[in-house]
């Protein structure tokens, strides 16, 4: 068997390269060193290499990689593969996998649909199942619209219009981002990278030609002939796609398994990706994979932009980005400079960790002293304690007494818990008694302090 990585361990970026099918060139990679091949068949929204640019989308890829050999692609018309005049029928779409799985080397894998990629990944296992192993289908559909005896599809009149109206108009700016992640509908990070995404995937006019073809799909009649057994994994509040389109799925495929997660984003990538490749590993595995825990001392800063949603509406989008951008760049090299870890970034805040919590103050203090100087209040919250080390993401108990910190600490304020104040006794740093306060979800309450702001960060 080949060697499987931890879950969370980066990988080097795979390269792109190019796999004939018919008179068209598809771009695919391969990635990933497990014991048996995925093929991951996208959706609308689809770019190889734009996925490895934005954390939270590297990551899923990265946990995909940690348990197999991956082999994701553009469809035709899309992403990095070449243009088409027309959108591809299914059979076209079929010929391009069976063409990359050739050029990977691949005679037979598991296939994970995604979204729009589940009737394709339904027909495929149906038509050529010596090549499918197993099925894996998420968020998707056997049909697109509404008919008599498939009442939870969507009227295709009023995907015509809301296409036309809503989704066209305002294809690149990210706007797609409130029905597909509406938990990130106000990270403008999440946003800006859902712009990208947009306009790297297709054209305006190729999303027009991809609508039309989508209102026409329909496998109802092929799910009974899929025997490869089959997860079936859906959001309960996926504001998409129905989930009544993934129990129907599961109530009609001989071999299939539903499982429903809580939720309203269509999407895996922000929210419950632990629990997603979870599911999905133990069903194409047998086993899950334990995050590999490891406990340590730290000092926790948190960090968020004070009012970041109204600060954007004043600003307008092009600006904010400008901003954010600035931000982002000022926060990193603080963090570069004290010896700082980014955990991670929430868009407007971060979350990060120091070895040592005079190093961690100063940090903070440059953050509020540069964001200031760019017209905008950030706060910081600061706690040592131990926390739990999962490959880069950490938790524990520390971790929640330093987000409630950063919670009361008032604009432009660095507010620390009492553990850091005694800390750095002797180490100059002076501070403002805050009071005692309940931390909520923290037992008991806790004594805070705020910097004193007389002293300019080294």
């Amino acid at each position: 068997m080949r060697p499987v990585p931890a879950r969370g361990t980066p990988i080097a970026r795979p390269e792109t390269r190019y796999a004939r099918s018919g008179d068209v060139h598809i771009a695919y990679q391969v990635f990933g060193e497990g014991s048996f091949d995925l093929v991951l068949v996208p959706g609308f929204t689809t770019h190889v290499e734009l996925v490895w640019e934005y954390e939270p989308t590297a990551h899923f890829m990265e946990g995909l990689a940690s348990f197999a050999r991956v082999i994701s692609f553009d469809r035709r018309g899309s992403g990095l593969s070449d243009p088409v005049r027309e959108a591809p029928t299914l059979e076209e779409r079929m010929d391009d996998v069976r063409a990359v799985m050739d050029a990977a080397g691949c005679e037979r894998a598991a296939l994970a649909g995604i979204s729009e990629g589940v009737p394709m990944s339904i027909l495929f296992a149906a038509t050529y199942p010596q090549r499918v192993q197993a099925l894996v289908l998420t968020g998707g559909m056997a049909r697109s619209t509404y008919a008599d005896d498939y009442p939870w599809g969507t009227p295709a009149q009023a995907l015509i219009e809301s296409g036309s109206e809503l989704i066209l108009p305002n294809w690149g700016d990210g706007s797609i981002i409130e029905i597909s992640s509406p938990s990130q509908a106000d990270n403008a990070e999440a946003r800006a990278f859902y712009a990208r995404l947009e306009r790297a995937t297709a054209s305006p006019g190729m999303l027009a030609a991809l609508s039309q073809m989508f209102l026409d799909l329909d496998v109802r009649e092929v799910v009974p002939s899929v025997h490869t057994s089959t997860l079936v994994l859906h959001r309960r509040h996926d504001r998409l796609v129905n989930v009544r389109h993934g129990r129907w799925l599961a109530e009609h495929m001989p071999n299939a398994r539903l499982v429903e997660l809580d939720g309203n984003d269509h999407t895996f990538w922000f929210e419950g990706t632990e629990e997603w490749l979870g599911e999905v590993q133990e069903f194409l595995t047998g086993n899950r994979a334990a995050p590999v825990t490891e406990r340590a001392l730290a000092t926790v800063l948190f960090t968020d932009i004070v009012d970041s949603t109204r600060t954007a509406a004043k600003l307008g989008d092009r600006r904010w980005r400008e901003v954010l951008e600035q931000h982002h760049r000022a926060v990193r090299d603080a963090l570069g400079r004290f010896n700082g870890r980014e955990v991670k970034s929430t868009g407007d805040g971060f979350l990060a960790t120091f070895d040592g919590p005079a190093r961690a103050i100063r940090c903070a203090e440059a953050i509020v002293a540069s964001s200031a100087a760019s017209g905008i209040l950030v706060r910081a919250g600061l706690h040592t304690g131990e926390c739990e080390v999962m490959g880069e993401d950490i938790g524990g108990i520390a971790v929640h007494i330093a987000a409630r910190v950063s919670a009361h600490a008032e604009p432009g304020e660095v507010l620390v818990s009492r553990t850091v104040k005694d800390l750095v006794a002797g180490s100059g740093i002076a501070f403002t008694d805050r009071g005692t306060h309940a931390l909520r979800g923290v037992p008991e309450t806790w004594e805070l302090h705020a910097v004193a702001a007389q002293r300019s960060p080294a």
